[in-house]
């Protein structure tokens, strides 16, 4: 897609629009602007009792933005039951840029040194839009998503758009809506003022449950 780059993403994300492409070996990049849309309500953001024991337990150490490329690089690798991805090159070269410019953010999520899975994702006023995620490890991609939450929730958003939603983001309680009332809550949203940064990295994972608590 010639001459697409941050500030033509930026003005796709903030008209509900957003990239993809039909498979990581395929060049090309098409927008989608589905008619549902899956959303996670922050304020009724739910942690199953299994994976809030592992959070308790600190089983993983969680960072922000420590290694961006390395993250999306690991969601555009196919794995178990997930052979094929949508993240390609020009995708990848595209989220950096964003990245590099403040937009894009990672969370990773570390075990015994290695990276063991994580997420990314755009951040836009008090709007996030998750990108992807990825795990090599049991639980991994779900502590992300319980830490980036918490992030979200102390940082003063007011929508976290998942794109689509699936049986397991439905845990969460993912929902879908319609493209009127996504739009609606994007442009409320995008208006307000946030801070990605207004959580500190290293808390414990009761501190993080508990902090998702306070600010339901």
């Amino acid at each position: 897609m010639r001459g697409f780059g941050v500030e033509e993403l930026i003005a796709c994300y903030r008209r509900g629009v957003f990239p993809m492409a039909e498979s990581r070996e395929d060049p090309r990049i098409f927008l989608l602007n589905p008619d549902e849309r899956g959303i996670i309500p922050l304020d009724r953001f739910h942690v199953p009792r299994s994976l809030r024991k592992t959070v308790r337990r600190d089983v993983f150490h969680v960072t922000v933005n420590r290694c961006f490329e390395a993250v999306v690089k690991a969601c555009a690798a196919p794995g178990p039951n997930r052979e094929e991805t949508w993240i390609n090159a020009p995708i990848l070269r595209l989220y950096l840029d964003m990245h590099r410019a403040g937009y894009a953010h990672s969370l990773e999520c570390w075990k015994e040194g290695r990276l063991a899975g994580g997420l990314y994702g755009v951040s836009l006023g008090g709007a996030f839009f998750g990108e992807s995620m990825f795990s090599r490890a049991t639980d991994a991609s779900k502590v992300a998503l319980v830490h980036l939450v918490a992030r979200l929730k102390a940082g003063g958003y007011r929508l976290l758009d998942a794109q689509f939603t699936t049986a397991h983001l439905e845990r969460f309680g993912a929902e879908a809506i319609g493209r009127d009332a996504y739009l609606d809550r994007l442009d409320r949203a995008v208006e307000t003022d946030a801070d990605f940064f207004a959580l500190p990295e290293g808390l414990s994972g009761d501190q993080l449950l508990q902090s998702i608590t306070q600010t339901s």
